[in-house]
């Protein structure tokens, strides 16, 4: 027998994805947040809104942490992000007039450590580039065509995988990506991105579209369906290993040296911001925190007066 609040978190789940349109991706992780909360209400035998109260959030916050039976403990950032699922459903009971007041209020999810995105060198980037189209065939072309991309505009993979050829202006060097939450950007292709663009638009792709005529997708796999992120992300790794990359390179390795290449070069955070389609200037401000950790290094090796030296 379902319970109230089993119905409530349906119900939240449905708005998010219909009204609010969520991506699937973000829909699944909230959706398992959610299950483990449901878990944790049902071992308190609380089975309607009305009766959770704060102390009930301190204590699923704090069983986050310590884990249980059924469930390993969370590390901070998945802990926060169980308790941003937690607090928007209350915020929704709320909002619904199914509860009075939001028990959650009082509770601040749980601030995981800054951490620097990972970016490589413009070396590592060429080698990676060069490796990926290295064997010269219909699949090395899209392959190389698909890491210019995604280094290219900083698009993330499920952007790249989902573009379709309407979604090209070659003309105009432009590509609309379409990003979390369904919200669309227009992204200039720099030189390099765009040629690559055109010689497997030209000279590749019709060899694979032929076997599934019609495929709206750049992108295509050797059946001429649409790749998929796993297929690319195998791109990705092939391509690392044959260039000799001895460190972990993922699809947000290309996003992060994107962005952490543009700060280096002088643009403007808030430029970035909206190449990269943050809704919040502070998700991108990270990235300068790589380009002051580069200026330090440079200043601690370059400048006579960096560090104290202790004459003998």
């Amino acid at each position: 027998m379902t319970t109230d609040v089993e119905r409530a978190v349906h119900d939240y789940l449905s708005h998010l994805g219909v009204e609010r349109g969520l991506a699937d991706n973000t829909l699944r992780s909230y959706r398992r947040d959610l299950r483990r909360y449901l878990e944790f209400l049902h071992a308190r035998e609380l089975t309607s809104p009305t009766e959770i109260g704060e102390a009930d959030i301190g204590a699923f916050l704090g069983s986050l942490r310590i884990g249980n039976a059924e469930h390993v403990p969370l590390g901070t950032a998945s802990a926060a992000r169980t308790i941003v699922a937690v607090r928007g459903l209350h915020r929704f009971l709320l909002r619904e007039q199914i509860v009075s007041i939001d028990v959650t209020t009082a509770i601040k999810p749980p601030r995981p450590a800054a951490r620097l995105p990972k970016a490589l060198p413009l070396s590592d980037i060429e080698a990676l580039l060069d490796a990926a189209g290295a064997p010269g065939t219909t699949l090395s072309a899209r392959d190389r065509s698909l890491l210019e991309v995604l280094y290219g505009t900083g698009a993330r993979i499920s952007e790249a995988v989902g573009l379709d050829i309407d979604d090209l202006d070659l003309e105009e060097s432009t590509v609309l990506l379409r990003g979390k939450g369904g919200k669309q950007r227009i992204v200039p292709l720099g030189s390099y991105a765009r040629q690559s663009l055109e010689d497997y638009l030209t000279a590749s792709r019709p060899a694979l579209v032929s076997v599934h005529t019609g495929a709206p997708a750049v992108f295509l796999n050797a059946r001429g369906g649409r790749l998929s992120r796993q297929s690319a992300w195998t791109v990705l790794t092939r391509a690392a290993k044959r260039a000799g990359l001895t460190v972990d390179v993922s699809p947000h390795t290309l996003r992060h040296s994107f962005a952490t290449h543009l700060l280096d070069g002088g643009a403007d955070v808030r430029v970035v911001q909206e190449l990269l389609g943050h809704a919040s200037v502070t998700t991108t401000q990270i990235y300068t925190l790589v380009t002051v950790e580069k200026l330090r290094e440079i200043y601690a090796t370059a400048h006579p007066r960096a560090s104290r030296q202790v004459d003998l």
